[in-house]
């Protein structure tokens, strides 16, 4: 996948690991270079430092993650499928890459850079394809119309963010699978007009 910049995708690759495994605050530069297989110095030649490899990282997850989220939602026919089909979609994410999501869903939290820094824009696009969804959904009578897309998408990304977070800390012993279909038949369900819609 990155031919172009072996190196560079490597050291990335490492920071996920490292990260997970000691935390974003315990882990170092040369923890990371370690795993990597480089020297201390040729991460300064890629980024700035710890912070800068922690929002880089993000960045770029994030547009993938979009990317892949946007191609998925566009392969289903009505609101209803799509929606289900994004809930199913981010806790798979989570179960095939748990020291990514342990990243994302975890450290992000504890980076005070990472708070105050005005490039939170992916993360919002991404929550915002839950808005979109309804919107259109509301447009073709594929969903109720009284409820805002502004709510329903901070607490369906409310959802799935805690329920990531509690499988990361309990130790993954379960799968996502089920808590996805069981979670998007629910939630979905809940969203429906009163006459069951068109779906």
């Amino acid at each position: 996948m990155r031919v172009v910049n072996d190196k560079r995708g490597r050291i990335m690759d490492a920071a996920i690991k490292v990260f997970a495994g000691r935390g974003f605050h315990s882990a170092t530069v040369a923890e990371i270079a370690r795993e990597a297989g480089v020297a201390d110095g040729t991460i300064y030649l890629y980024f700035k430092g710890k912070d800068d490899l922690l929002l880089r990282l993000f960045d770029e997850k994030m547009t993938e993650l979009l990317a892949e989220a946007r191609s998925e939602l566009a392969r289903e026919p009505t609101a209803p499928a799509r929606l289900a089909r994004f809930i199913q979609l981010h806790l798979s994410l989570v179960e095939r890459n748990p020291d990514l999501a342990a990243v994302l869903i975890v450290e992000l939290r504890q980076s005070a850079q990472f708070l105050k820094a005005a490039d939170r824009a992916k993360l919002a696009a991404y929550v915002d394809l839950i808005a979109e969804v309804v919107r259109d959904g509301q447009e073709r009578g594929e969903l109720a119309d009284g409820i805002s897309p502004s709510t329903v998408k901070r607490a369906i990304f409310g959802a799935l963010d805690e329920l990531a977070l509690g499988w990361l800390l309990s130790g993954r012993k379960s799968g996502l699978k089920k808590t996805a279909s069981e979670i998007s038949e629910w939630l979905v369900r809940g969203l429906l007009p009163a006459n069951g819609g068109k779906s």
